[in-house]
């Protein structure tokens, strides 16, 4: 993929989450879906007037929903336990330790407004732990689409695996950044653009801010490569490794706090198979301050302006 995504068409995940678990309970009986009181913001309204008998609404007690959800599993159902993913991951992680992962159910959880989504609603409410607390559960797949389409194969996915996952599903629109057709695979990256001078490895709303940035350092003739890491557990070793040995450096972005996520992947690994230089663009170890989404993502660098210029930093044209 080639040239800026900054003036694309922007979309909903949320809608494609929707369309898609709609269109998997038409042709499975088995699909359920469990949810926190929130139909409207899982964007399950359409789900609950088709499916009425399928929806399970276990108010605001997320320990209950993951524990209805293994339950369910356990008893030859194929649930979608979706909430918002700061009350989902915070509230309910022994739950979802020992009853979805430790117990290998076939649960699909589904984290909705991820990362800092809720904006002004401040820390309370951002989601930028989640990938640090479902990174370290084992035998737990951890995917963050980075668009509707990607979103769709993930679920698609996730009903056909024989185990639990987390599944991120953005709550802000963004910009298509993969074929419709696409076939979502586990521990597989997708090269989105090609360079030679440093590698973006990006998740979720900061796929298409990559291509931005690769789209503006290409006319200052820097050339970015950048990969679309859906899959942070298991990660696509080979690319990381194959970037770390054909580009000088490795920016990684994530709308989730350092610590723990992507960029701690990625660094570890290099770390020990292939020292490389490295810029992890995230949430520091901090609290959020008030502001919109927008703001936030500013704030701490996650836009194209500020992966641009991590990426020149690395290409030996920023300070040092």
């Amino acid at each position: 993929m080639t040239g800026t995504v900054a003036a694309a068409p922007l979309f909903d995940c949320r809608k494609a989450f929707a369309d898609e678990l709609i269109a998997m309970a038409r042709a499975d009986e088995r699909v359920v879906v469990v949810c926190n009181d929130s139909v409207g913001s899982s964007n399950l309204v359409r789900f609950r007037e088709e499916f009425p008998d399928r929806l399970i609404n276990v108010g605001i007690a997320e320990q209950d929903l993951v524990g209805v959800g293994a339950g369910l599993a356990n008893g030859g159902m194929l649930p979608f336990v979706s909430a918002a993913a700061p009350f989902l991951t915070g509230r309910a992680l022994e739950q979802i330790k020992a009853d979805v992962a430790y117990s290998h159910a076939h649960v699909v959880l589904c984290g909705q407004s991820p990362g800092m989504a809720y904006g002004e609603l401040g820390p309370t409410h951002h989601s930028i732990e989640d990938l640090s607390w479902i990174r370290a559960v084992a035998d737990l797949p951890v995917i963050v689409p980075a668009d509707p389409a990607e979103t769709r194969a993930a679920l698609r996915w996730a009903a056909a695996h024989d185990g639990p996952s987390y599944l991120r599903i953005g709550r802000f629109a963004v910009p298509s950044v993969n074929p419709d057709d696409l076939v979502f695979e586990p521990g597989r990256s997708r090269q989105l653009a090609d360079g030679d001078d440093v590698t973006v490895i990006a998740v979720g709303a900061t796929v298409s801010r990559a291509l931005d940035a690769a789209a503006r350092l290409r006319e200052e003739g820097i050339r970015l490569r950048v990969i679309n890491m859906a899959s942070i557990e298991p990660l696509d070793e080979e690319a990381v490794l194959r970037a770390a040995g054909e580009t000088r450096g490795i920016v990684t972005a994530e709308e989730a706090t350092v610590t723990g996520g992507l960029g701690a992947a990625v660094a570890s690994l290099l770390a020990q198979r292939r020292p490389t230089p490295m810029r992890i663009l995230g949430v520091p170890r901090t609290f959020a301050p008030t502001g919109s989404t927008e703001f936030l993502l500013g704030h701490f660098g996650l836009t194209a302006d500020g992966i641009a210029a991590a990426a020149r930093h690395l290409a030996g044209d920023g300070p040092r």
